[in-house]
């Protein structure tokens, strides 16, 4: 396992995001907590001492599920992050409340990393307003020990983490932002890298595999990837170009099954970085696919829960985008036909609640009306 020094610890530099958890019968609350133990117990024995939950994750279930696996453990040997979810801005006035009880799920007296949970366009007021004290109550955890490292997750735009960092820059330890070779200009990510440099903010990265669709890729697409790197995965490529980038600390992965961890245990066996041919191809092809008619949706599942008609939102955009992307074709329509009535697009109520917490602030009702229009 590659480390990286970060203050006087040690990080492994990939981190264990718990998003993407096993779970039972495809219901994405219900963590399948055998097999979290196993993937967690194989990333302990093979240097894995970063995991990544959050209390929106699974339902709420993720802190709990990842809580238990790592009980077995001295308290040392692992590092632990979670984050305040001012995502939903009715928790915003229940930082104390909220914050307690992340501990008790995760059966933690500390956290080594906390974050303020996705920064963005419509909860930057709100994070900033002194009426929630919500940086007053965690920069408190910050000093009593109960935050070791205080920090933030971004999904807004360059100006959002710019007036974020202007009132906060100065406490804040590090920044986990969405990089991969694709969002690198399509997200502006390098923008968002440079205004770290200059604040001197460690980055950790979220969706470096962009929900695993930079592993899918086919066609000319796959042909550009695997003349660029012979002989490289599509995931290895992804990690690799996330190595060439030296203010990279932890690279988070939402790995779902045994396999996956395996493979990406394997590539962080070794720091290997792109050459400037490999990484040109790369910036071409990320132009290429950035044309395309496709939805940034990484498949992060903030708009399930908040969907009063309960559909499976990443899903129906996935099938978008599928559509989109190969101009038509039998696999979406074929898909959707599939579906009951109450969970095909059309039963979509337009109420934008699923927008209010979409962390890429995707229109999602208009991709529904369009969807819906396409297929019926």
């Amino acid at each position: 396992m590659i480390y990286k020094d970060y203050k006087r610890d040690k990080l492994s530099a990939l981190g264990l995001g718990c998003m993407r958890l096993p779970v039972i019968n495809g219901d994405d609350s219900a963590v399948d907590k055998k097999a979290v133990c196993e993937m967690i117990d194989y990333a302990m024995a093979h240097g894995v001492n970063y995991y990544d939950t959050a209390w929106g994750y699974h339902g709420g279930n993720s802190e709990i599920a990842v809580g238990e696996a790592l009980a077995k453990y001295p308290r040392q040997s692992y590092r632990l992050a979670s984050k305040f979810p001012g995502y939903d801005l009715s928790n915003m006035d229940k930082v104390g409340e909220i914050f307690e009880a992340q501990l008790k799920k995760c059966g933690v007296e500390y956290f080594d990393f906390y974050l303020f949970h996705n920064v963005c366009e419509m909860n930057i007021d709100q994070y900033l307003s002194p009426e929630y004290g919500i940086f007053d109550y965690l920069m408190k955890q910050r000093v009593n020990g109960r935050i070791k490292h205080l920090g933030l997750s971004v999904h807004g735009n360059y100006d959002v983490l710019k007036r974020f960092l202007l009132s906060y820059g100065q406490f804040m330890e590090f920044c986990q932002i969405q990089l991969n070779w694709f969002d690198l200009k399509f997200q502006h990510a390098d923008k968002k890298l440079e205004l770290l440099r200059q604040f001197g903010i460690p980055v950790w990265v979220m969706e470096p595999l962009r929900g695993g669709s930079l592993c899918r890729l086919a066609g000319e697409d796959k042909a550009d990837i695997e003349k660029a790197c012979p002989g490289m995965g599509q995931a290895e490529v992804a990690f690799r170009f996330l190595q060439s980038i030296p203010e990279v600390t932890v690279i988070l992965s939402g790995m779902s099954d045994m396999a996956q961890l395996k493979e990406n245990i394997d590539i962080f066996s070794e720091e290997k970085t792109l050459d400037g041919g490999a990484l040109a191809v790369l910036s071409e092809l990320a132009e290429k696919m950035s044309k395309r008619n496709t939805v940034p949706c990484t498949a992060c599942r903030y708009c399930v829960s908040h969907c009063p008609a309960e559909l499976d939102i990443p899903r129906l955009i996935e099938l978008y985008n599928e559509h989109s992307y190969s101009g038509g074709g039998f696999i979406a329509p074929m898909a959707l036909a599939a579906l009951s009535e109450e969970k095909r697009p059309t039963a979509c109520l337009g109420c934008q609640s699923c927008e209010a917490v979409c962390p890429q602030q995707i229109k999602i009702h208009e991709i529904m009306e369009k969807l819906a229009g396409q297929m019926w």
